[in-house]
């Protein structure tokens, strides 16, 4: 593991953070109950337990400022909870990744306007870096020395890398059952990487344990937790931007905790109240494998509390038993018109060579779960295809290999010669 005295950025070594530490945040807000708490290492309210959120106190900003920023995540740092030195400060500065015009893909499921907003390009390849990226910046704020995490994998490299370019410790918790690549797109990064009997909610259950037994430590995804949720924001910041300043109509957004399909939800509607955009409507959908879509099943069949289920599931990175986020990806889809639908396996991995072979993009099984979610929304009617869509592609097909290892290599083995190939027959 990595000196623990090595840090660089900011820190008053007290846990009590500087002027501006937080941006234009103003407080923790309970989503349940609606209490108030100070800003700070807090997750949970103190009058009814419900989740927090960060609240603010925005400025009035323009389009032009936005776009004179750095080409990250950062251009939107007056809308998140971050200080206004954050890009100076050595961190992995993920976002602004492509927006992709997806008219091949559009072509064959007949639907009018397809975009497809790409974020295998981030630093650690899914768009788990910006929500780290902002958890670490709290972290050092608040003079935090460790950064954890529990994780089903792309979580895992986006911490192990932020720790290691931060220059402080990194503990990372996961299933031992992960695909390899993410085992090992976790361990190149020095950090300590620890492997733990049991599916991703017994990782998560023990994770909670450790956060509230060690001192100094940051596990984004629970004590850091309302600051990591801000980063999914930027997703839908970026798209409106690079739509030329405008919601799209429909999104189709990956479901694992729930916590990115209600960030975006909670991004366009900034961008409305700051008049950065028109305030349209818009429809939110939610995408989950059928072996894990606790989530689905209550919105099938009308529950507002999501059961938990034992995740059996290829889209490991979507296998999350007991969603923390599931009762608000419901009021989010329900809300805006929306739905949350789940796929098979085979539908997955059907999603995966579709984009691939329209579009050149080989998305992980998550992105294969909301390509094949988008083609089943379209048959069932229940998504417009005239409207503008938009679909989250969140990280990249090389974690998840094996999915399709079985279903494609080469059409022939042929010796080196023009007759050979000629009798092959393949062209």
């Amino acid at each position: 593991m990595q000196n623990p005295d090595r840090t660089t950025g900011p820190s008053t070594g007290s846990g009590q953070p500087r002027e501006g530490a937080f941006g234009n945040a103003t407080g923790l807000v309970c989503r349940a109950c609606g209490a108030h708490q100070e800003l700070g290492p807090h997750y949970a309210c103190l009058e009814c337990f419900g989740p927090l959120e960060v609240a603010y106190d925005f400025p009035a900003i323009t389009r032009e400022q936005i776009e004179a920023g750095p080409k990250s995540i950062w251009r939107y740092q007056p809308l998140l909870p971050v200080p206004a030195d954050i890009a100076a400060i050595p961190n992995t500065d993920p976002g602004f990744t492509r927006l992709v015009k997806a008219d091949n893909l559009a072509r064959e499921l007949g639907i009018k306007t397809l975009w497809i907003k790409d974020d295998s390009g981030n630093p650690t390849h899914s768009f788990k870096d910006r929500v780290v990226a902002v958890a670490l910046s709290a972290a050092r704020e608040l003079g935090l020395k460790v950064l954890a995490c529990p994780s089903t994998g792309n979580l895992a490299n986006a911490v192990a890398a932020a720790a290691a370019r931060a220059g402080i410790k990194s503990v990372v918790f996961i299933p031992e059952n992960l695909e390899r690549p993410k085992i090992l797109t976790t361990a190149v990064y020095g950090g300590t990487l620890v492997a733990v009997r049991g599916n991703y909610d017994d990782v998560n259950k023990l994770a909670s344990e450790i956060a509230g037994e060690e001192d100094g430590w940051a596990f984004v995804n629970v004590n850091v937790r309302p600051y990591y949720a801000e980063g999914s924001k930027t997703l839908a910041y970026e798209t409106a931007e690079q739509l030329g300043w405008r919601i799209p109509e429909q999104v189709v957004i990956p479901v694992a905790s729930g916590s990115q399909l209600t960030k975006v939800d909670k991004g366009f509607t900034e961008l409305g109240k700051l008049g950065l955009v028109d305030a349209t409507p818009y429809k939110i959908f939610g995408a989950q494998a059928t072996g894990c879509s606790p989530v689905a099943q209550a919105f099938r069949e009308g529950h507002d509390v999501v059961r938990p289920v034992k995740p059996d599931t290829i889209a490991k990175s979507l296998a999350i038993g007991n969603p923390a986020d599931g009762p608000y990806v419901l009021d989010t889809c329900r809300r805006t018109g929306g739905a949350v639908e789940d796929v098979s396996d085979d539908e997955v991995r059907d999603g995966i060579q579709l984009l691939a072979r329209t579009e050149g993009i080989f998305a992980e099984t998550a992105g294969g779960v909301t390509i094949a979610t988008l083609k089943k929304l379209l048959a069932s009617g229940q998504l417009d295809p005239e409207a503008e869509t938009v679909v989250f592609n969140t990280g990249d097909g090389l974690k998840t290999l094996d999915a399709i290892a079985d279903r494609v290599g080469p059409a022939a083995t042929i010796d080196p010669t023009y007759t050979a190939f000629t009798a092959a027959n393949l062209v």
